[in-house]
């Protein structure tokens, strides 16, 4: 093969990679318009009259899901899955929000942890990396910390609503995540420094119920029973 010949082939290569990349672009960039539309609807929880609405801004949620999985079955078709990784970083983003917007979702209708394989099940993809397009655990972790920091807001958003005890609620579940993050000997650089962000989220929350606290809002709460 001749240098020019060789140079024909590396460039039919790139063309073909660019073809790729732009499909899966494509894609991604409805994923993230979908992901916005359900980061919409379940923005509405931190308004006053928000906390009565939780149940169906979560059905409403999980309707547009529905939407997200769809897209993802699309992505699938766009690359050789064998190459996950090479393109990975395309939709590593708006995977890392899908997470999130899963995570919070679960969280509202159950105050409880989100796992890894719910979340696949909610997206439409896989936990074991063998089997396709996967939820890759870094993934998972970066999406449940984007979560954390819309949990300190919920706890702000919560007393100016008059609802004193769900910043207590919240507080306990935040410090149960920040223990579990600190078995964890993060390597990963982007998600130790998001990682260091769950540390003033706990901060944070610890504020609100400290300043509950002094002012008897909490006690108050607790005696009347109210959520």
């Amino acid at each position: 093969m001749s240098v020019t010949e060789m140079f024909g082939y590396i460039q039919g290569f790139l063309d073909a990679d660019q073809e790729t990349r732009e499909d899966i672009r494509k894609v991604v960039q409805i994923l993230e318009q979908t992901a916005r539309e359900i980061l919409t609807v379940l923005q509405s929880v931190h308004q006053p009259s928000g906390f009565k609405e939780i149940p169906n801004k979560c059905a409403k949620a999980r309707e547009l899901f529905c939407t997200v999985r769809t897209h993802i079955a699309d992505l699938k078709t766009k690359f050789p899955m064998e190459q996950y990784y090479r393109f990975h970083e395309h939709w590593r983003f708006v995977l890392q929000r899908s997470v999130f917007l899963a995570a919070f979702v679960v969280y509202l209708e159950s105050e409880a942890l989100v796992t890894r394989e719910e979340v696949a099940k909610i997206l439409g993809i896989e936990v074991v990396r063998e089997r396709g397009f996967h939820l890759d655990v870094e993934d998972y972790l970066a999406g449940v910390l984007i979560m954390a920091s819309e949990l300190s807001r919920l706890a702000v958003n919560s007393v100016t609503a008059g609802d004193y005890n769900r910043p207590l609620r919240i507080s306990n579940f935040i410090n149960e995540l920040d223990s579990g993050f600190r078995l964890l000997n993060l390597k990963n650089d982007p998600l130790r420094k998001r990682y260091d962000g769950l540390k003033y989220d706990v901060k944070k929350i610890e504020e609100v119920v400290y300043d509950l606290s002094i002012r008897g809002l909490a006690k108050e709460s607790e005696s009347g029973g109210g959520k």
